[in-house]
């Protein structure tokens, strides 16, 4: 297959890609897939091969019509689903919206480059420190790679509330392969990632784990100011998920 050519059912990185337009691909997919319940109604169109309504997606998901609405809106504009306009049964009534999946396939992943040999050396060098000097230095490789990262950021970024600034944190994070999400829980505010892009070397080497919290500290400085980043789960511990607690 020609690399050049564009691929219709999710981005991949072609060698004449450049790394801040293969981010770019990647955030237009974390922007349509970030949402559960955004996938969950991706998912759903799949299930119905002549496509739903908004008010369809809105009775499955017990959601209101217009959220519903700006769900399918939102993963049309991205390329995911189609949209057509259908008369009403008896021809009485106005026109509703369908939408409908543009690719038979499901896509929701994806799959972001990292160097396994370089995150392999980098657990065995923090290893070969004391574990608080380690944990330090790692999470202050990830403070200031995160701060570089709001530099492909627009210039309004700064001003962001602590909500708009924890989102674009999560936003930036599944950019790099975390595939995160900024909620509130349970009075927490938290980051959650379902991805690790060190793949099975924080399992070998936790320590690892620093680096992402530092990359949200470091995003957060940026974009709104000092936070205090603590973990409360992650998969080197056994969870599933790797959990971020934030509080200023």
């Amino acid at each position: 297959m020609d690399q050049s050519s564009p691929n219709p059912s999710g981005p991949t990185e072609p060698a004449n890609l450049s790394h801040a337009e293969f981010a770019s691909a990647v955030t237009a997919i974390t922007s349509a897939f970030g949402d559960p319940t955004r996938r969950k109604i991706y998912l759903l169109t799949h299930e119905h091969p002549s496509g739903i309504t908004a008010t369809q997606a809105a009775e499955t998901f017990d959601l209101h019509a217009n959220v519903a609405r700006h769900h399918l809106d939102k993963l049309a504009s991205g390329g995911y689903l189609e949209v057509e306009m259908s008369k009403p049964t008896g021809g009485a009534g106005r026109p509703s919206k369908r939408y409908s999946a543009s690719q038979p396939e499901v896509r929701l992943e994806v799959s972001v480059r990292h160097d396994d040999i370089l995150v392999s050396l980098l657990g065995r060098a923090l290893a070969m420190l004391p574990p608080e000097a380690a944990e330090q230095m790692a999470e202050e490789v990830g403070l200031e790679y995160g701060r570089a990262m709001t530099d492909s950021m627009d210039s309004a970024a700064s001003q962001r509330s602590f909500r708009g600034a924890l989102h674009a944190a999560a936003d930036a994070m599944s950019s790099h392969g975390f595939a995160a999400r900024a909620e509130k829980s349970a009075g927490e505010t938290q980051i959650i990632s379902e991805n690790c892009p060190f793949g099975d070397a924080v399992i070998q080497s936790p320590v690892i784990c620093a680096v992402d919290r530092g990359m949200v500290r470091g995003i957060l400085s940026e974009l709104y100011g000092p936070a205090t980043i603590d973990t409360a789960s992650s998969k080197p511990n056994g969870d599933d998920i790797c959990v971020t607690h934030v509080t200023l």
